[in-house]
């Protein structure tokens, strides 16, 4: 009988600690910051600085735990067309997953349609934090969707390996 009790308890436990788990990785560290972006940007092919574009409809979370956590969706008036001639094309974008309740960004089919051509990926930062660029995916109906993902300096830094010659130097708490 006490070992039933036991086996219960454990598993209670395990229950709770699992609930609690899922809620800090879903839901707890995320915060609404759609209010604080005052402008979205991208890179300018003509002088290689970020430039604010015109958008509407903004939806944006972030996470103090991770720099990559950042997700926002929003629409635009501007045409493929121009932003391809106007603004730097990124050549790796590969959107994060979101979490489920961040309904308006969905991964799979923007990385689907990134590869299609369906979307076009952009520069929106580049070292927006040390080793991380803001990437905008930008559909010809004007839907856009930004995200962060590391860059070459940031993955070899972030393993721990010397910073190569053409990247800017590290910060002190990443050498």
């Amino acid at each position: 009988m006490i070992a039933r009790i036991a086996i219960v308890g454990l598993f209670v436990i395990a229950l709770i600690a699992g609930a609690v788990m899922y809620y800090l990785q879903v839901y707890a560290y995320y915060d609404d910051v759609s209010a604080q972006i005052e402008d979205v940007q991208m890179v300018s092919v003509a002088t290689g600085e970020p430039e604010g574009i015109l958008f509407e409809n903004l939806k944006a979370i972030d996470s103090d735990s991770s720099p990559l956590r950042f997700r926002s969706c929003f629409t635009t008036d501007l045409s493929q067309a121009l932003l391809t001639e106007t603004y730097v094309i990124s050549e790796g974008a590969e959107p994060r997953v979101a979490p489920g309740w961040f309904d308006c960004f969905d991964a799979a089919q923007i990385g689907e349609d990134l590869s299609t051509g369906s979307a076009i990926g952009f520069m929106g930062q580049e070292n927006i934090q040390y080793g991380i660029d803001r990437v905008i995916a930008v559909y010809s109906d004007g839907r856009a969707f930004s995200w962060h993902q590391i860059n070459f300096c940031g993955e070899v830094v972030f393993d721990g390996n010397p910073v190569p010659p053409e990247c800017p130097p590290a910060p002190e708490r990443l050498q």
